[in-house]
């Protein structure tokens, strides 16, 4: 039996058991190995900084700006001493770049002060850092640690999994629970980089690719938008 022979059933919202792992065995034979984090980073670091500067901004201006701003600032001893102006300066075309800038040297501060300079590597460690939430954390712990601690909820990630019917919260931490359950520890990882980068080729925000969707016969939102136009 097939994929497609199983949609009807499988579209259902009591049926994401059942589609969760057929979703995200698709997506990673059309995605590929290429589907990793789209941030470039030399270390552990450089991977926190990159990701508190994301933030309502995209990974390609990102890293147009860290490029520059790893280069004059290189390490976390680097950020504490600067003039926090100067860091506002070199982010400056990143959206919220004032509150970055402080939350960034805070941060590089605080390792200093009580980490050595080094990332710490637990959930409640990261948390503690200004400006670290959980997207940021787990960011950190799976690709700069390889431990899965939990998913990570971009924009991507939550309108995805709410469009796949894999859960029908609306907030990042419970959607990152229900996701947790539907998928083994070991593939937390791989789940948030497929929905992202579907979310960037496919699944677009506004008006989402679904004509050429390999997981379209398995979204729900998909499905009944296609009865609604039969009508």
């Amino acid at each position: 039996m097939t994929t497609d022979d199983l949609a009807p059933e499988l579209t259902r919202d009591r049926g994401k058991t059942l589609r969760a792992p057929v979703i995200l065995d698709l997506l990673e034979e059309e995605l590929g190995p290429d589907a990793v984090i789209a941030l470039d980073f030399t270390s552990r670091w450089e991977l926190l900084v990159a990701t508190m500067l994301s933030a309502q901004s995209t990974d390609v201006k990102v890293n147009e700006v860290t490029k520059v701003l790893f280069a004059e600032l290189p390490g976390p001893e680097a950020f504490a001493e600067a003039p926090v102006e100067r860091i506002e300066e070199l982010i400056g075309s990143l959206g919220l770049f004032r509150q970055k800038a402080k939350n960034v040297q805070a941060t590089a501060r605080q390792l200093l002060e009580r980490h050595g300079g080094e990332v710490p590597n637990t959930m409640p460690e990261l948390l503690a850092l200004p400006g670290v939430a959980r997207k940021t954390a787990n960011v950190v712990l799976s690709n700069g640690f390889g431990m899965h601690e939990g998913v990570v909820v971009d924009t991507h990630v939550h309108r995805l999994a709410r469009r796949l019917r894999l859960t029908k919260a609306d907030d990042p931490v419970r959607i990152e629970r229900d996701l947790m359950r539907l998928y083994p520890r070991e593939q937390w990882l791989q789940v948030s980089d497929m929905l992202i980068h579907h979310g960037r080729r496919t699944c677009f925000a506004r008006r989402p690719a679904c004509e050429r969707c390999v997981i379209e016969h398995l979204c729900p939102s998909s499905q009944e938008a296609g009865l609604t136009d039969k009508r």
